[in-house]
């Protein structure tokens, strides 16, 4: 088929004026360059759904790309299924979310769509909630502005894994024009009301908080949906009303007030630093635009505040819920996290897991989970009952790491005592991470290439004394495009290409034995990680 061919047949079908306006104007002018972006490759369904930019084509996210997803959905669950759709507050996600109960209803499915833009969390606990066959939530989480994207959840409340992708991706690719599609019946739509929220926020309160409530935390939703359920649950658990940062409290698809809406951004967090400091407050929270992820922050007396990683935060969760929960129980993380974790479960003498990167597979790592989460500060926190939300939860999270700063300040102690203490029982476990972003994505193929035929026998003055390539699996998990170093005196560097950014990401973590003052081992630590940066830098040349 002809370019010109294909963008007047996607003209033809188009439901949206907008993206007709913009592709009648690219034809017109025939600006090649952008034709060819829009329609020389398609967004690929996957595990993380489809994520990208707005805009006309099969390789931008549109109500065409939308429909033809749920379409392919339609045809995998089959007639009389059921599944709750939510939104964020992005660009066009509340159409999404309609065009994908308008689809799903004309093939026969009942939708529940939830009653407004809300926090991913709520959609994963709905499904499981309401016995739904699965779930669609629209959100492209801390994307940029400009970027929009589609979830699907299986039954059991969790983001789909292989082969279910594939087979919705081989359903998609069989769908003709969507404007032929028959839409809103004979399946039914129910409009959801707040007190699915409602009972979300019973789920969560539950969680194991301890009964420590004296806290003052500065919070963020980062022009997310966030910010309405996040202060529902700490009232409805007995908190004080978390005060949120004025320019960032409401939803925003533009995120003006912040270059990227991701809390780990250099800057993100710096109103709400500002604000902590003016309320003197104990804690900082943040959500990222879609609530499922949760940044802790601890407030200094000189009006800074100490970020603490999500390897941080995993830790003091994970040993927070094993000591409140009983049983047969496991925590898991992901083969780029902390080891810190597995010393944590010995420790306790619970099980421990570990899985590929994503929740997706941390929430499959094996019976009793009671604590999940990734470094990319994500985590699910459970009780005796189990997980709530068979997902990552910044929400949940949010609450049981102030549950933990309330005790910690009843003692006098703030969540940094807290972690010396571990560093100390378990040795100082410090990780960082580094990144390339790239426009080019051959830039990656090619580093992964370079490890792969000449490995590094050395990083960071440290013998590498174990390669593993990660594609040919490790202890049981699936194979994945990863490659992993174990350095000599307990330190480990894991590099792999970002599942939903043009990046290449690096983990690295050393563990500097405790001996003397933490201080120094903090300082050590740094030290030792630095090096192992230089390192790779020059080692995979980008």
């Amino acid at each position: 088929m002809t370019l010109e061919r294909a963008v007047r047949e996607w003209l033809a079908q188009d439901p949206d004026p907008e993206t007709r306006a913009e592709l009648s104007d690219l034809l017109e002018r025939w600006d090649l360059p952008a034709l060819q972006d829009r329609f020389g490759t398609k967004l690929e369904f996957g595990t993380a759904g489809l994520r990208g930019e707005l805009g006309a084509g099969p390789n931008r996210m549109n109500r065409v790309t939308v429909m033809r997803a749920a379409a392919g959905l339609a045809k995998v669950l089959g007639p009389g299924k059921h599944v709750v759709i939510g939104y964020d507050a992005r660009h066009k996600s509340d159409v999404f979310a309609r065009d994908t109960a308008a689809v799903l209803t004309g093939a026969g499915l009942h939708a529940s769509l939830l009653p407004g833009p809300l926090p991913t969390p709520v959609l994963a606990f709905a499904v499981r909630h309401l016995g739904a066959d699965a779930g669609v939530t629209v959100t492209a989480s801390h994307n940029p502005p400009r970027d929009n994207g589609y979830k699907v959840y299986w039954g059991d409340g969790s983001q789909i894994v292989p082969p279910v992708d594939r087979d919705i991706s081989a359903a998609i690719d069989t769908v003709g024009r969507v404007d032929l599609l028959p839409l809103h019946g004979p399946g039914t739509l129910t409009e959801l009301g707040e007190s699915i929220v409602d009972d979300y926020i019973t789920a969560v309160k539950s969680l194991p908080l301890g009964d420590a409530r004296g806290l003052r935390v500065a919070y963020t939703p980062l022009h997310g949906v966030g910010g309405a359920t996040l202060t529902g649950a700490f009232l409805a658990a007995g908190f004080e009303n978390p005060v949120a940062v004025e320019e960032q409290r409401n939803p925003d698809p533009d995120f003006p007030t912040v270059s990227f809406p991701n809390p780990e951004e250099p800057g993100a967090m710096d109103l709400t630093i500002a604000l902590a400091a003016k309320l003197n407050a104990d804690l900082v929270l943040a959500n990222d635009p879609d609530a499922d992820r949760c940044a802790v922050g601890v407030p200094l007396p000189d009006g800074t505040c100490r970020m603490l990683t999500g390897d941080e935060v995993g830790g003091l969760l994970a040993e927070h819920v094993i000591s409140h929960t009983t049983g047969d129980r496991m925590v898991a993380t992901t083969i780029v996290s902390s080891t810190l974790l597995s010393k944590i479960a010995r420790a306790h003498g619970v099980r421990y897991g570990e899985t590929l990167t994503g929740f997706k597979w941390i929430i499959k790592a094996g019976p009793g989970l009671v604590f999940g989460y990734e470094e990319a500060i994500g985590y699910s926190v459970g009780s005796d009952a189990g997980l709530p939300v068979h997902d990552k939860d910044g929400i949940g999270a949010a609450l049981t790491v102030a549950g933990i700063a309330a005790a910690a300040k009843r003692s006098g102690r703030t969540l940094l005592d807290l972690l010396d203490d571990q560093a100390r029982r378990y040795g100082l476990h410090a990780t960082s991470q580094l990144s390339f972003r790239v426009s080019d994505l051959s830039l990656i193929r090619d580093a992964m290439t370079r490890l792969r035929t000449h490995p590094p026998s050395a990083l960071g003055g440290r013998a590498v004394v174990r390669a593993d390539d990660l594609t040919e699996g490790d202890g049981g998990l699936p194979p994945t495009d990863g490659l992993r170093y174990r350095l000599a005196g307990d330190a480990r560097v894991v590099v792999r290409p970002s599942g939903t950014e043009p990046k290449l990401k690096c983990y690295l973590e050393v563990v500097v034995p405790v001996s003397g003052e933490v201080a120094e081992a903090r300082a050590q630590a740094a030290h030792d990680l630095d090096a192992l940066k230089s390192d790779l830098s020059v080692t995979l040349g980008l």
